[in-house]
């Protein structure tokens, strides 16, 4: 009795690393979120809803999409016609760059990286720096729009902006990191290739249809021209009835997590020693820009976007250090993280840390001081 009593116990405590280990940011956010509420007390006001609502429109829309199988069926419809190592590296990169600036970079990785390492398989080629490639590609081309990203979405939410101004500061990035990415695919051989793949049949298409025009329905919400309640109300109403199992699909641990981090934020935006030294550090459109990147390294992206908007007007430095800090440490961005799990539960390859902190460093020393002087003669 007492072996089965203990068993349990083990059982239990493992359960409970295991969600420690996969809902870190979560727990971090709302344990911040219940402490700093013991020295301030907390107010509802602190909660951007409209952010929260977007991400819940865009992350059941996605999962439709998903589902659906529409990303995978456009990617196999392209990859067909690829016919070397160098063609099929940079179909797959560059899908996951466009892609991602649609429906995620989480997402275009969760998609993506599968579909690359069973290419790599029937190829019998290398994939660990197609997927390295692809995971930067993810976080370089989800900078692009507003809702490429959470810190994206943020940001274009809290300073109020509009799309024009958004897109002035985060097009240079876009056509920075295209360069890039051809570099890093094009340097290595040209090996030719024979793919056998099967095409993705969509059997649903009234489905991929509707969810298309409730994709656009968010999109203009996302520009200001529907009222993001109204997307909300019809995004519900489409739910119930075509795919009740859509909720399931939610990533609610991300939309519980901006509750603790706004909060959070807001609990100690109220103290006078935290605001002034904060404000101390940000004080300048530089250490803005510094203060993301460095952020960015240690809690990574999306918490330092959250962290430091609460006091800084420099909205600009922010986006572009938050999301050039995307590259650097694995953390930096959490999508680095999908990719790297993916990777290493088919290969166990150790060599994959060793190529993609070399890359993603080799994309700071070229995009951080780049980016520091288009921010300094463009103001």
């Amino acid at each position: 009795m007492n072996q089965i009593v203990q068993t349990e116990e083990v059982k239990k405590k493992s359960s409970f690393i295991e969600f420690l280990k996969k809902e870190c940011v979560l727990v971090i956010a709302v344990t911040l979120a219940i402490l700093s509420s013991f020295i301030s007390i907390p107010k509802m006001s602190y909660i951007d809803f409209k952010v929260l609502i977007l991400l819940f429109n865009l992350m059941v829309v996605v999962a439709a999409f998903k589902e659906l199988k529409v990303l995978d069926s456009i990617a196999i419809r392209l990859l067909k016609k690829c016919n070397t190592y160098t063609s099929i590296s940079l179909a797959l990169v560059f899908i996951t760059f466009i892609s991602s600036m649609i429906v995620t970079n989480d997402v275009a990785l969760i998609t993506f990286v599968p579909l690359s390492i069973v290419i790599a398989k029937k190829a019998n080629i290398n994939v660990l720096k197609i997927v390295i490639f692809q995971t930067l590609a993810a976080n370089l081309g989800s900078s692009f729009t507003p809702m490429g990203n959470p810190q994206n979405l943020f940001i274009y939410s809290f300073y109020n902006l509009n799309p024009i101004d958004f897109f002035k500061i985060t097009l240079p990035i876009v056509i920075l990191a295209v360069l890039f990415l051809v570099l890093l695919v094009c340097k290595d051989k040209k090996i030719n290739l024979s793919l056998d793949l099967e095409d993705v049949k969509i059997d649903n298409k009234r489905d991929v249809y509707l969810f298309g025009g409730l994709f656009l329905i968010i999109l203009l919400s996302v520009f200001h021209v529907i009222d993001c309640k109204v997307t909300f109300l019809i995004t519900i109403i489409m739910i119930l009835l075509l795919n009740k199992k859509l909720f399931s699909q939610v990533d609610y641990s991300l939309l519980i997590t901006f509750i603790g981090f706004f909060i959070f934020v807001g609990n100690i935006s109220t103290m006078d020693l935290v605001k002034n030294f904060m404000e101390g550090i940000l004080g300048s459109p530089q250490s803005t820009f510094l203060s993301s990147i460095l952020s960015s390294q240690v809690i990574s992206n999306v918490p330092a976007t959250m962290l430091l908007s609460g006091f800084t007007n420099h909205f600009k430095e922010l986006l572009l250090g938050v999301n050039i800090g995307g590259m650097g440490t694995l953390i930096a961005s959490l999508a680095s993280v999908i990719s790297y799990k993916i990777y290493t539960s088919e290969f166990k390859n150790e060599n994959y840390m060793k190529y993609f902190t070399f890359y993603n460093i080799l994309g700071l020393v070229i995009f951080v001081p780049l980016a520091y002087m288009f921010m300094v003669y463009s103001i």
